[in-house]
């Protein structure tokens, strides 16, 4: 029987037969991490996969329903690993899914190197603020802030990761573009697919979508734009689609 605790609460995963556990102090998913398990490209019957920075376990418990192959989900916080583990064992995956508890900056020692067809990552957003700046739960704070890990360690560890041909995608803000793409390259992952992400048409993007393949050859494609919200504030067709299965 599952046990829940504190404040957390079982939820149902959107369109996919499955429940997460989540707690509103200490983590719940975010509409960028679902728009990453769909965005990726993901083997369909083997393969290796591993999701960096997993905190409650939503991108391997959404990538386990477009995939047979082998998941990791690496998470260094015990409180959020126990809630990814908790829901995996839930949902009957853990012969699919393995959580990791870890840093990630250990892992190709750990795990091996080049073990891996597919990365994705979605990692802290901003850099690490003052003490007077920085949210005052720590839960929230070192899965949002770069304290634990860098926008460079992710994508330095992806790399080390993934086999040759293998693919990496992560989600990130727009402001720091230039800083994945050049860091992709920078450790091999050649951007193939970027997607720009938007509230409303109109508005600035809020979020970006990118895959690169291991020591893949230049050729970036540019997505058509992936718009959230209409006029009524309620969620466009293709959003209703990703979150709900609906057409």
């Amino acid at each position: 029987m599952l046990e829940l605790k504190g404040d957390e609460r079982l939820d149902y995963l959107l369109a996919e037969r499955l429940r997460i556990i989540q707690s509103p102090s200490v983590f719940s998913f975010s509409l960028d991490a679902v728009l990453l398990s769909k965005f990726v490209r993901v083997p369909i019957q083997k393969g290796h996969l591993i999701d960096l920075c997993a905190g409650n376990g939503v991108i391997p418990l959404l990538l386990s329903t477009r995939t047979k192959g082998k998941i990791t989900g690496v998470e260094i916080q015990e409180r959020l690993f126990d809630m990814a583990q908790r829901s995996v064992e839930f949902n009957g995956l853990s012969e699919q899914i393995n959580m990791v508890h870890g840093d990630i900056k250990d892992l190709p020692n750990k795990i091996g190197f080049r073990n891996f067809d597919v990365v994705t990552c979605n990692p802290p957003y901003f850099s690490t603020p003052s003490d007077e700046e920085i949210n005052q739960n720590e839960h929230y704070a070192i899965a949002r802030h770069e304290i634990l890990c860098t926008l460079e360690d992710v994508v330095r560890v992806s790399s080390k990761l993934l086999r040759q041909g293998g693919k990496a995608a992560f989600v990130h803000r727009p402001g720091r573009l230039m800083d994945i793409l050049s860091l992709m390259r920078e450790y091999r992952l050649e951007p193939k697919r970027l997607q720009f992400v938007y509230p409303k048409e109109g508005k600035e993007a809020n979020a970006i979508l990118v895959e690169g393949i291991k020591d893949g050859s230049p050729d970036l494609k540019i997505l058509p734009p992936l718009v959230v919200y209409n006029d009524k504030h309620e969620y466009n067709q293709e959003i209703r689609r990703i979150l709900y299965g609906e057409e």
